[in-house]
């Protein structure tokens, strides 16, 4: 086998080996702070609440009972029931497992936004970087274009015009950030170009595609995918943005947004309405962001060569 070989050179920092053992350090740096063990703890009873609570109560979240309505949360008020632990709304509708469904919704569209900004802004970023010349002007020229339309009047403009779906919101907000990975990945793949282990790829036959998948992605992928994290946080608050602004999945579906937007009616004489589905989005928003904070100071630490 060739001495140049990519798949046996000893290529410290440009290898996929080495990627997977950096992804390895920062996980297990991470891991060690008590940051992240919290994070970790409270996303994870927040996850199996909203999994099984829902079924397991088996209250329909969006079933009026108009006997039930306004009931406070436990031990406020002289109307409160242990069957609606965090009370109900305006039709009687159970404020814990509309919070729960509700964290599921957002849940998973911060999450698909957020793959779907990984898919087109590493493509693309890696692809001007890689072949630079008229296909990394285009690509930047396109990352211009998309930073200049604030994603709001995005939203606006694409969901305003028909009914909001979950794929389409999934898709209004992946295509509001992937811009900065794109730039980002574009960076750090001029850089990579230019190294010897790629050189040694491109002498021993390798095609630009086996290159790119084989030596490049599984060197940039893991640090951008620890950093990710925290842009689920942020992708959960702009569909809960949207849903507030009735722009987000449609009632009587349950979602942060549109729950706090009804109950804001009710603030003076029902304010668990709005509160509730707002303390299990800054409990998830918490949590994720202790995980995110610890992945990235681990990958500071060792890129530091702490």
């Amino acid at each position: 086998m060739s001495a140049i070989d990519p798949t046996v050179a000893p290529v410290p920092m440009g290898s996929a080996s080495a990627a997977r053992s950096i992804g390895r350090r920062i996980l297990s740096r991470a891991a060690r702070s008590p940051e992240f063990r919290i994070g970790l703890a409270l996303f994870l009873l927040l996850a199996l609440a909203a999994a099984f609570y829902p079924e397991l109560s088996g209250i329909d979240p969006t079933k009026m009972d108009v006997r039930a309505r306004l009931l406070p949360p436990l031990f406020m008020g002289d109307k409160w029931s242990w069957a609606h632990p965090l009370g109900t709304d305006q039709i009687g509708r159970d404020m814990l497992v509309r919070s729960l469904v509700g964290l599921r919704y957002s849940f998973l569209i911060g999450v698909a936004s957020v793959v779907v900004t990984l898919l087109i802004g590493c493509a693309l970023g890696t692809i001007a970087g890689y072949f630079g010349g008229r296909t990394d002007t285009v690509i930047m020229r396109l990352t211009d274009a998309q930073l200049s339309i604030p994603m709001i009047i995005l939203a606006i403009a694409v969901l305003g015009v028909s009914r909001p779906t979950i794929p389409a919101i999934i898709l209004v907000l992946g295509l509001s950030n992937w811009p900065v990975y794109a730039r980002v990945m574009r960076s750090v793949v001029m850089a990579e170009r230019k190294a010897e282990y790629v050189r040694a790829a491109e002498v021993s036959g390798a095609t630009h595609a086996r290159i790119i998948l084989t030596l490049l992605v599984p060197l940039l992928v893991p640090p951008v995918l620890f950093t990710s994290v925290l842009d689920v946080a942020r992708m959960m608050i702009f569909e809960s943005t949207l849903g507030f602004l009735g722009l987000g999945v449609q009632p009587p579906t349950p979602t942060f947004g549109n729950i706090i937007a009804d109950g804001r009616k009710y603030l003076l004489n029902a304010w668990w309405i709005a509160t509730m589905p707002g303390v299990f989005l800054g409990l998830t928003l918490i949590s994720i962001n202790l995980m995110g904070a610890a992945f990235e100071r681990a990958r500071n630490s060792i890129h530091g060569g702490v």
